[in-house]
Order: structure tokens, then sequence, then C-alpha cells
């Protein structure tokens, strides 16, 4: 029993090491492609913001996925997410008011292996 209990530990552990490496390949991804990364792991009482991106007028909100395949990484973005991380965003925002005229976009990076990132533009659509 302690030995599996070590395992899951150590499992979790690398689950959340790829996630944050994942993110940071997601930011050098915007980067190469002219955004302003203003955020990592952006954490609101509403909950936490993988990514925020700004490239001119419009300001991104991010969810980054990594999976082995695109179709599990598309599954994985629920509507639930995206209402999660809408909330998170308007409080984001509302604590910066440099910010209030960008158009906003809640987008989708998929970090797959060996591949270029995907990002997928307005990909989270909140239900209003």
């Amino acid at each position: 029993m302690p030995g599996e209990a070590r395992s899951g530990r150590s499992e979790r552990r690398r689950r959340y090491l790829r996630g944050h490496v994942s993110e940071w390949i997601a930011a050098a991804s915007l980067l190469m492609r002219g955004y302003r990364v203003l955020g990592l792991r952006v954490r609101t009482p509403l909950g936490e913001i993988d990514l925020i991106a700004k490239r001119g007028p419009r300001i991104a909100f991010i969810e980054v996925k990594r999976r082995n395949q695109r179709e599990d990484a598309e599954a994985a973005l629920a509507p639930r997410q995206a209402e999660r991380l809408r909330r998170a965003a308007e409080y984001w925002l509302s604590r910066r008011p440099a910010y209030a005229d960008c158009d906003r976009g809640f987008d989708a990076i998929l970090v797959l292996p060996w591949r270029l990132p995907v990002h997928l533009v307005d990909a989270l659509q909140p239900v209003r």
C-alpha cells in the first residue's frame, strides 16, 4: 500500500511538471507569433488562466491542453472550462482598466508530442 501511494504521488507530480512545460511551450509559440505574454498560470478567485496574451487590440485568455492525440486534446475542451475561463478573465480585467477596451478572445493551444503547438483562436465559447 505505501508504494501505491508513492506511485500515485509521483504520477501526479509528472503530470504537473508536464503541464508546466506545456504552458511554457505554448507561451514560446505565442511569442514567436508576435504576441506579448501578460500572464502565465494566472490565479484568480474564480479559477486559473493558463495564459494571457495580447497582440494588437486583442487580448487572448488561453487554455493549454497537452495530449498525445489532437482529437483527445480537442475533446478535453469542455463548455464548463470555457465558462470558468470567462469568469476568471472578467475578474482579471476588472482589476486592469488599461485592458478594458481590448477585444477579447478565448483561445486554446494544443500541445502535442513532436509537433508544433496548435493555436485555436476563439475555440472556447462561453455560454452567455
